[in-house]
């Protein structure tokens, strides 16, 4: 399975109409892989609070509509990262959007774990509930966002779930880089899954992105890792060694589950 990560670079001088056009044209041209992916809020900013509200847009939004046309013209299964959903009711969520090679909108995500410590994203968007996988030809995704990354309990779910490759779109700052590969590591090895993790590059809302996207195997080896400038990662992955990592080290069936606490 050929996979394909696009390290986008988030810029606040780049108006949002050029970006999406430029991504599209992006997608377009991983015809060839499988399955592209995009990262967390690349069409605002993760980190540019402001444009939440006045770029927020529906599931038939703009945004949407552009990235359904590339996975199309691709013949790609297209994880389009996130955009800032709008609702009917006003709420504003973080949500990713996952297209099939038709152009289908199969699957949507909205992050569950909201950044900020009731400052930005925590108080500006709305918390998702669900738990959510997306059945693919060669495996099964389970889907993450950014901050997500720091909660284990979730991505335990995806696997309970029948995840087998977890995909983790992220606005990630470059201060807390090293926190980026070492918990896309960890959460690869403890569920014995790959990780698909896809970054943003670039500064914008005065905050230097991480970059270093990186693809990641069951056993917790980098299959690929990104520069810190924008970036197309690619690798052919064998989807086959989920399922023999698992049997030669069955460490998943060793769960103690409702453990109480003495006292």
């Amino acid at each position: 399975m050929r996979v394909s990560l696009i390290q986008t670079d988030v810029g606040d001088a780049e108006p949002t109409a050029a970006r999406r056009s430029r991504v599209a044209r992006l997608v377009r041209e991983q015809r060839g892989s499988d399955l592209v992916v995009l990262p967390e809020l690349w069409h605002v900013g993760a980190f540019a609070y402001e444009s939440f509200a006045t770029g927020a847009e529906a599931l038939d939004g703009p945004t949407a509509e552009a990235m359904a046309e590339a996975a199309r013209d691709a013949r790609v299964w297209l994880h389009a990262g996130s955009i800032a959903e709008l609702t009917p009711s006003g709420t504003v969520f973080n949500t990713s959007l996952v297209f099939s090679p038709e152009g289908e909108l199969v699957r949507t995500y909205r992050k569950i774990h909201r950044f900020g410590f009731d400052q930005g994203e925590a108080v500006l968007m709305g918390a998702g509930t669900e738990v959510v996988t997306v059945p693919l030809p060669d495996t099964t995704l389970g889907l993450a966002t950014c901050y997500d990354l720091r909660f284990p309990e979730l991505f335990r779910a995806l696997v309970d779930a029948g995840a087998q490759t977890l995909v983790i779109p992220a606005g990630w700052p470059e201060r807390r880089r090293g926190h980026w590969t070492l918990l896309a590591r960890a959460r690869a090895v403890e569920n014995q899954s790959y990780v698909l993790a896809c970054g943003t590059a670039g500064t914008h809302a005065n905050v230097p992105q991480a970059g270093h996207s990186l693809i990641v195997d069951p056993w917790g080896e980098t299959v690929a890792e990104a520069g810190a400038g924008e970036e197309i990662l690619t690798a052919d992955l064998d989807m086959t060694k989920v399922a023999k990592t698992r049997e030669v080290f069955p460490a998943l069936k060793d769960r103690v589950l409702g453990v109480e606490r003495d006292g």
